[in-house]
């Protein structure tokens, strides 16, 4: 099949899903569970992604596995987070900026879908790879994948009993991995996109697998991740935030300076 034969329905599918989620936070008013459905809807795509393509059973097994895995893991995760805790402050300063409009909170979620057609690229490329078997790559990218995935969970369940704890209230986390990176978790979520380069190397569409780390990273360094989730975090813990930011490596994980 051809590229934009598979990502038609990946984006009309995604394009229906997210305004279906958006009348949905407009009543419960809250903008986070796009998020959760942003890594649902990468899970769905990635195993629609590795049904349709014609790559080898290898690719195809891998493909629909990791994004599987990957997509519902951090579904749930944020999930849990969206159903306990007030809208975050992110999409707080969002809607307050918008003043609430549902129109551009509609254009902010179609927005989503375009995304999870632009990191379906990825999937499709390493899917669609004939040449790839049960061999040294595989289990490479396999390797990646688990690494990737656990140390995402790991930090997630970090944060998750650093922010359980009461006494913790306008702290800064700096247990386990987040004393190495201010944002473990982006670390390992851009680190598991490498997985599907691997399984696409070989392929015709390799290149298109270089979209995954490439565009996360640029999304989670420079567009929405960490610039939101630090300005958030200065207005919400300033000073101590700040000398957080001076001690600690904002992405890749790196040994925290002298305090």
């Amino acid at each position: 099949m051809s590229i934009a034969d598979i990502l038609l329905p990946v984006f009309a599918g995604s394009a229906v899903a997210m305004t279906l989620v958006w009348l949905l936070a407009l009543k419960l008013r809250n903008i986070g569970i796009v998020d959760v459905a942003w890594a649902g809807l990468m899970a769905l795509a990635g195993i629609y992604c590795a049904w349709v393509s014609d790559g080898s059973p290898a690719a195809r097994l891998a493909v629909a596995g990791f994004a599987g895995i990957w997509g519902l893991r951090l579904s749930l995760a944020l999930f849990v987070r969206v159903r306990h805790e007030p809208e975050d402050g992110r999409y707080q300063a969002l809607r307050a900026a918008w003043n609430g409009s549902p129109a551009k909170l509609l254009v902010f979620f179609q927005g989503q879908a375009v995304i999870v057609a632009l990191f379906s690229l990825p999937f499709i490329a390493a899917a669609s790879n004939p040449a790839r078997g049960f061999d040294a790559l595989w289990f490479a990218a396999l390797a990646v994948f688990v690494l990737s995935v656990s140390g995402e969970a790991l930090a997630d369940a970090q944060l998750a009993g650093f922010r359980g704890n009461p006494n913790n209230r306008g702290k800064t986390c700096r247990s386990g991995l987040w004393a190495w990176s201010r944002h473990p978790n982006y670390f390992f979520e851009w680190l598991h996109w490498f997985a599907y380069v691997l399984i696409a190397v070989g392929g015709a569409r390799m290149p298109l697998s270089l979209i995954g780390p490439v565009l996360m990273l640029a999304f989670l360094y420079r567009i929405s991740g960490i610039p939101w989730t630090e300005a958030q975090s200065l207005r919400s813990r300033g000073k101590d935030y700040r000398r957080y930011q001076r001690e600690v490596s904002a992405f890749f994980p790196f040994p925290p300076k002298a305090r």
